[in-house]
């Protein structure tokens, strides 16, 4: 059904010269340079510019360069290794303590880092100018190219080149149909097959595979989308912490936060959400037995939330994956602990504190350290107010009974226990100054003795009460333990978009992989003998295995239509069965 010859024979009109048994004709370069999609400026190497450009000619140049694939690329790469400072060294707008440990203990190596901006790396200027140009690059990129395939969807395939014998695909046959009947089969199948398909003098020729190109689109029109949402991101972000217990509530202000981040772009007094909620318990079970001893089963916070200011009052359950959802915020949790229950009174019996002291945990059974500052403490001898602070190690199920020391052997409320260290003097809060409310500053203050001068320290089960020295008061470690959770409250305006950039970065280089973009044609012409010569040339963009099976297919329907005739042709043109790639 087919004839084999050297690509270089002439199957109609003169004797090629000896340039074109290795050089293609002209028409047959066009065909396959118009099958490429891509702008000429990634197809071929853009030369040097010359010495003589003015500014104009330079400017030119220079917006070629960035705006070639090459140059994107190479700004992508860039931008990637641009990040990995921001994850190696501690940044201001993630953890400013961090920083502030870094440049203790880097005190020569640290103001280095600070002067080419590398504790705020996402914001320097050098990091942005790497983004920027990125995001210049490829809308200059992508223009042109739309552009370009906008007027390929509204072209009509080129007709088919002289000798169809040159493609990488040929195959050819005669019939006693016409040449007309056969170019009207030819077209209904290839539109049938979901070819764009025309005749074109006496030849059909169709073209599939558009989507490659516009997947190739999709891709990097993606790419800008995902820097756009990352750019609103960064800038229209907000992040806040806050520790609860149980019975307390939140509203969603800047002065309730116990940390609070945002971009630079974010308006404090009118961009957070309106909405509060309130932690009604805590629900916390853990694994008893096995290697998984410890481990949480159930982690859930129970609250009650309203939206706006009059919002009616709705029941919800926060988890660690199951965000509270209010407009535009979510609601993480992100961490629990306990809140032992204390009552202090003063030497005359009056309360000076009482309520939950919440403590942090420590370790994954959840021991617990931090510190109860007593503003009104008690009088001296003197008469004079002295104020009290207390080291607290919290242990919910007590685990070092005859081993002298505080910790704990589960995280559950199996048997509690509290140690207390005692201090009285100046706490340092009147000085105005900033104080970490889970550490006691004990530098102006002097800790209790025993009457033998050994430190005074206690342990102190539910319900038992340690007395201070000196006529200082009393502490009562009270049965209601309370547990508190933390969360946070974020704002992210450009996740969704973040998201659907991706997937569609992800179709887009999928199509542009495994798409091939591929032209067929189907001649059709009356022989000297009276049969019609039917010859079928496929052409891709990409070497592709696929083509000559998709032909030789193709081929085959067309020939169970107008199959070979009957009558012997010419021994010069005898056909042969098979396609040749």
């Amino acid at each position: 059904m087919s004839k084999t010859e050297d690509p270089a024979v002439e199957t109609d009109g003169p004797a090629p010269g000896p340039d074109a048994q290795t050089a293609p004709r002209a028409d047959e370069r066009t065909a396959s340079d118009r099958l490429s999609t891509a702008p000429k400026d990634d197809r071929e190497d853009t030369a040097p510019a010359p010495a003589s450009f003015g500014i104009v000619g330079w400017a030119r140049w220079f917006w070629r360069q960035l705006t070639s694939m090459r140059v994107a690329l190479i700004l992508l790469f860039m931008l990637s290794i641009a990040s990995i400072p921001g994850s190696l060294v501690p940044q201001r707008s993630v953890d400013q303590t961090k920083v502030d440990d870094f440049f203790k203990a880097h005190e020569t190596l640290a103001p280095l880092y600070d002067k080419v901006q590398l504790f705020d790396v996402y914001s320097s200027v050098w990091f942005s100018a790497i983004y920027i140009l990125l995001f210049i690059s490829l809308i200059g990129c992508i223009v042109p190219r739309t552009w370009q395939f906008v007027g390929q969807l509204r072209s009509r395939p080129p007709g088919a080149p002289g000798r169809l014998t040159r493609m990488p695909a040929y195959t050819t046959w005669r019939t006693d149909s016409s040449p007309e009947e056969v170019r009207t089969l030819a077209l209904a199948m290839l539109k049938k097959k979901r070819f764009r398909a025309h005749v074109d003098s006496t030849a059909v020729t169709a073209e599939k595979g558009y989507l490659r190109e516009a997947g190739n689109l999709i891709f990097h029109i993606a790419l800008i989308v995902l820097l756009l949402a990352f750019a609103t991101g960064q800038l229209f972000k907000s992040e806040g912490g806050k520790l609860i217990t149980e019975g307390s509530g939140f509203s969603n202000t800047l002065t309730q936060y116990d940390d609070f981040k945002s971009g630079s772009l974010f308006d404090k007094d009118n961009d957070l959400e309106p909405f509060s909620f309130h932690l009604d318990n805590f629900v916390g079970t853990y694994e008893r037995t096995g290697p998984q001893r410890g481990t949480p089963r159930i982690y859930e916070a129970h609250i009650t939330y309203s939206e706006g200011a009059d919002g009616k009052p709705k029941k919800g359950v926060i988890e660690v994956n199951t965000p509270l959802t209010v407009g535009g915020s979510k609601v993480h949790l992100i961490g629990h602990g306990y809140s032992p229950t204390l009552t202090i009174r003063d030497g005359r019996g009056k309360v000076v504190f009482q309520g939950p002291a919440p403590l942090l945990p420590t370790d994954s059974n959840v021991t617990s350290t931090g510190a109860i500052k007593v503003m009104d403490g008690y009088r001296d001898k003197d008469g004079k107010r002295t104020q009290l602070g207390f080291t607290a190690v919290f242990v919910p199920t007590f685990g070092g009974a005859g081993k002298g020391s505080m910790f704990s052997k589960y995280p559950g409320l199996d048997y509690p226990a509290l140690a207390l260290t005692g201090y009285h003097g100046s706490l340092g809060v009147d000085a105005g100054l900033p104080q970490n409310v889970y550490q006691l500053d004990t530098r102006k203050m002097t800790q209790f003795k025993k009457p033998d001068g050994s430190p005074f320290a206690k342990m102190l089960l539910p319900g038992e009460t340690m007395t201070l020295p000196d006529g200082a008061g009393s502490v009562t470690f009270e049965k209601d333990i309370k547990e508190w959770a933390t969360f946070q409250v974020s704002q992210q305006p450009g996740n969704m978009w973040a998201l659907a950039g991706a997937i569609a970065a992800i179709l887009g280089l999928a199509a542009s992989l495994f798409i091939q973009r591929r032209r067929i044609w189907v001649r059709a012409v009356r022989s000297d003998d009276g049969t019609t010569l039917v010859e079928m040339a496929g052409l891709g963009r990409s070497e592709s295995n696929r083509l000559p099976e998709e032909l030789a297919a193709l081929a085959e329907t067309l020939h169970t239509q107008a199959p070979t005739t009957a009558t012997p042709p010419p021994a010069e043109e005898s056909p042969v069965e098979g396609a040749r790639a």
